[in-house]
This record gives structure tokens, sequence and C-alpha cells, in this order.
């Protein structure tokens, strides 16, 4: 449920909104929790993504990389598909992929 996590590895801090933004990576999602007490559940930011860190640029921009699929996307806050900015060409060591 949207109330556990499973396998956290990762997390940035939102100070816009007060809230924790983090890679839940058992659950393969990242999910935002607010910082405001009584706040018992987060809610799916991304969904379906196997997660391994997590970093927000000034813009807040949010680069996720998914080693699933050795790539790297930038997501604004309400996009759940993001833009690819580095991998997406399967595993690999080629200058267009990650490994």
């Amino acid at each position: 449920g949207l109330n556990q996590l499973y396998q956290p590895n990762d997390l940035v801090i939102d100070r816009k909104t007060d809230s924790l933004i983090i890679c839940d990576r058992g659950n393969r999602r990242v999910v935002r929790w607010s910082r405001r007490s009584g706040t018992t559940q987060g809610e799916i930011l991304i969904g379906n993504i196997a997660c391994y860190g997590l970093a927000m640029d000034e813009q807040r921009y949010l680069y996720v990389p998914d080693y699933g699929k050795h790539e790297v996307r930038r997501y604004k806050f309400g996009e759940n598909i993001g833009t690819l900015v580095a991998g997406g060409n399967g595993q690999g060591v080629g200058l267009n992929q990650l490994n």
C-alpha cells in the first residue's frame, strides 16, 4: 500500500512542497511523502520503474535512473513518462548505452 515502503534506496527533499521524494525500489515506484505532521501515506509520482537513485535540479526536474531499462529519464512534476536523457539503447558499453 501507499503507507509502506519496500527497499527504499534514495530520497531527495522538495523544499517547495516540504515533502520527501523517495525511490521505493522494492515496489518499483517513486513516491512523494509530505513532511507535515499527520501524514501516513505517500502518493505515486512514477510507477513501474526499476529506480535506483534520484536527483533534482534547481528547476525541480526529477532525474531517475531505471536499471531495468538501462536509461535515465527527466520528469516534470505531473509527468509519468519523462524525457530520455541518457541511455535507452539497451545494456552495453557504447556511448549511447548504460550498463
